[in-house]
């Protein structure tokens, strides 16, 4: 009786963390294979633990290059997404005005709409256009993709949050920019935060936009994809671990930075 109580009490937690033990397993085996020094260049089974991979984190340099491009490109759109969504955000959230619905209804588009239908559709305007296809037209494409992720996550974080918080601050005489420098951009921070790094992500890992889109620009999917003809080097699970950790520290940062200076919990 005590045992079925005990599942009975926790079994929602149990199901959510076999869950996520599930989600996390395909990204523990890409770091333990970064340690990995495979029998050959098309296997892929733990054969000997190296820290080599780790010390020579460029397996070619054409390798360095397309993940140089591929950041390159992710920040660029990380910053142009982050600051149209986040406006967006704002303004279907804190404002009524004509078309609001419509516009509710076209954001979700972007992320409904196949990737392969975006991207011929993107490649057939750049065509038409007379626009050379390449770095700038990559940065163009994910743009369109990456402001939908934003406004959704932000305005998420917003519709959360407590807004009697900012009107507390501004009966203690403080003007609108204060209140919203102290108040409201601490709190919608850690979603900033998130819907940047998701950014990132979307931007750094594409490969069906970015192949209809690139020309001769080759990131860091399509060489991946390139590769795996002739074997994918061990590097590239550095690469994509290097990645997991520094997304992994920048939230964790933002949301200790966020209890610190409210004293509030994640979700406040």
């Amino acid at each position: 009786m005590r045992i079925s109580r005990w599942f009975a009490d926790r079994w929602v937690m149990i199901v959510a963390l076999l869950v996520l033990g599930y989600l996390a397993l395909p990204i523990l085996v890409v770091a333990a294979l970064s340690f990995n020094r495979p029998s050959s260049r098309l296997s892929y089974d733990f054969n000997e633990f190296t820290l080599d991979n780790w010390r020579q984190p460029c397996a070619t340099s054409d390798m360095c290059d397309a993940v140089v491009r591929s950041v390159q490109i992710g920040f660029l759109v990380t910053v142009v997404a982050t600051v149209l969504g986040t406006l967006m955000a704002f303004a279907l959230v804190r404002h009524r005005f004509r078309g609001r619905s419509g516009i509710n209804v076209l954001i979700f588009l972007p992320m409904a709409t196949p990737e392969l239908v975006m991207g011929t559709s993107l490649l057939a305007l750049f065509v038409s256009a007379g626009v050379p296809q390449g770095f700038w037209t990559i940065v163009i494409a994910h743009v369109m993709f990456c402001v939908s992720f934003v406004v959704v996550t932000v305005k998420a974080r917003l519709a959360g949050m407590d807004r009697r918080l900012e009107e507390a601050a501004m009966d203690l005489y403080a003007s609108e920019w204060q209140t919203f420098r102290l108040i409201t951009l601490p709190l919608v921070l850690p979603g900033i935060v998130a819907a940047a790094l998701l950014a990132f992500s979307l931007s750094f890992d594409d490969f069906i936009i970015t192949n209809f889109n690139a020309g001769t620009t080759v990131t860091f999917p399509m060489y991946v994809w390139g590769a795996a003809q002739r074997g994918i080097p061990p590097q590239v699970n550095v690469v994509g671990t290097a990645m997991f950790a520094v997304a992994l520290l920048l939230v964790g940062l933002s949301s200790l930075r966020t209890r610190a200076r409210f004293g509030l919990g994640s979700d406040s």
